[in-house]
């Protein structure tokens, strides 16, 4: 018969790797982080490591707030303050918006690198199209609108943006 520890943390760390998108060396590095809600994970009688299906829900919020940038210093502050449960809800929104907004700063400045990414790859088109690919664009300046096919990331029309090359 199963205990409800068995039933409560049936996935082995080969599977929550799986699940997860991390290896098996990166769950043991955030065990050893304090980044889990756990502050041990639990083990089965042979010593394994054995984790719930919230283990597995709280490493994809961990996932995702470190590949958006979050230090791991914050995701472990982040961790501490829920594991203490009730009464600190105000301090880990203040985190979680601190950190919103400065994805949000990076998407705008990837935006704009996008911007000028997609310029410039419709100037190259333009100059191919036209069989004129050994053809330089100095001091050629283009707005946007001139550059432009339509694209849905171009935030001006007017912009205008040097576009030489060599």
């Amino acid at each position: 018969m199963s205990t409800d520890l068995e039933q409560k943390n049936q996935l082995s760390i080969g599977e929550v790797a799986e699940r997860s998108g991390l290896s098996v060396h990166s769950l043991r590095f955030y065990e050893r982080e304090g980044l889990l809600l756990s502050t041990r994970i639990a083990r089965d009688e042979g010593g394994r490591r054995r984790y719930s299906e919230v283990d597995v829900e709280w490493l994809y919020i961990c996932t995702r707030l470190r590949a958006s940038g979050m230090p791991i210093a914050q995701i472990r502050r982040f961790a501490e303050l829920v594991r203490m449960g009730p009464g600190n809800e105000h301090e880990r929104l203040d985190i979680l918006k601190e950190h919103q907004q400065r994805v949000v700063s990076q998407m705008e400045h990837l935006n704009d690198c996008l911007e000028v990414i997609t310029l410039k790859t419709n100037v190259y088109e333009k100059h191919l199209n036209r069989n004129e690919p050994e053809q330089t664009w100095e001091n050629q300046h283009l707005t946007a609108s001139e550059a432009s096919t339509d694209h849905p990331h171009s935030k001006s029309s007017h912009t205008q943006i040097n576009i030489c090359d060599k």
